[in-house]
């Protein structure tokens, strides 16, 4: 049993106090029922894991996992794995594009290096990492969260291939057809992307018989996939609400689902990529991204192009008078 199998026990679960006081304020504020439709839904979400009746966003953070992964030996990315490196050193460096959304709004990033320079095994022929070094990121995953002061936490990543290991864990959990999962990545030719989906065949064929969803993650994952899975357990603990990012964002957390269908509850999605798995991945895990963009950057970027929304939706209830003090109680 991994570290990670021990933190998904005793999952702490939301504040119905709050949640309760939520929903009721926004059944009574000054605009007609249901006017703001689900955002008054995320309003409440929020105040369930901020454990408070009046939610809002003051200290949202971003934390980016970045690694490398063997499958690049496949050809199945137009840039070679060196590229992880130098945009972990730009996001480092305050230079990459979640800098810059960080920046408008009042978010803190931080940068983990669970693997860059040392690519995972190549999946296609052996389990991308041994039962050693997942602990040791799931550790270094928990380490990074219990650092943090924030309210509302981000994921995102870097790493080149790792659309390959996000369609590899789709299609062990989810099954179909390889081309069901697979996109262009960071815009393969129609070469590149035969290669791609032939990387995902072998690999799940490799492990047909794994039963235990860890040790998919384990096996077809990226270091980086397994960081976000462990960050998002380590805020659950410490019940500190979470916006999910794209593909490879939500394709590390299909393994916590299935081994805990609420080891999620916590968390939201921020946009829809325009991965064509990424959708299909939403609708098993029944969740809604509050953007639809086509973006597919990563690092984190259509998470907390969202935030503000989650902001918003908190502002738009707490904020807003009831019809009670506005026009008086009635009688």
């Amino acid at each position: 049993m991994s570290l990670l199998h021990d933190r998904l026990a005793g999952l702490p679960v939301a504040d119905d106090a709050s949640r309760a006081a939520v929903r009721d304020r926004a059944d009574k504020v000054l605009r007609p029922a249901d006017a703001l439709a689900w955002l008054d839904d995320v309003a409440v979400w929020k105040a369930g894991w901020q454990r408070s009746s009046r939610p809002s966003v003051e200290r949202p953070a971003v934390l980016v996992f970045a690694a490398d992964h063997g499958v690049t030996a496949a050809g199945v990315s137009n840039y070679p794995s060196e590229v992880t490196a130098a945009m972990l050193a730009a996001t480092q460096q305050g230079k990459a594009t979640i800098n810059a959304f960080a920046r408008t709004a009042n978010a803190s990033v931080t940068a983990v290096d669970v693997g860059v320079g040392v690519p995972t095994g190549d999946m296609r022929h052996e389990a991308a990492l041994t039962p050693e070094r997942f602990d040791e990121i799931t550790a270094l995953a928990f380490e990074a969260v219990d650092a943090l002061d924030t309210d509302l936490l981000v994921l995102g990543e870097l790493g080149i291939g790792n659309t390959t290991a996000a369609a590899a864990i789709a299609a062990a959990f989810a099954g179909g057809e390889a081309t069901m999962w697979v996109g262009r990545g960071t815009g393969i030719d129609d070469a590149g992307l035969e290669r791609k989906q032939e990387a995902v065949r072998q690999s799940v064929r490799r492990i047909a018989g794994v039963v235990d969803p860890l040790e998919i993650l384990r096996e077809v994952g990226g270091s980086e996939l397994v960081g976000m899975a462990a960050a998002a357990v380590a805020a659950r603990h410490r019940s500190i609400p979470i916006v999910l990012d794209g593909y490879i964002c939500t394709a590390s957390m299909l393994p916590l689902h299935v081994a805990e269908p609420t080891a999620l509850d916590h968390c939201i999605v921020g946009h829809c990529s325009s991965e064509p798995g990424h959708r299909l991945l939403l609708e098993r895990l029944g969740k809604h991204p509050l953007l639809d963009l086509e973006m597919r950057l990563g690092e984190g970027s259509g998470a907390l192009a969202a935030v503000p929304i989650v902001n918003m939706a908190c502002a738009g209830v707490v904020e807003v008078a009831t019809f009670d003090e506005w026009f008086g109680p009635p009688g």
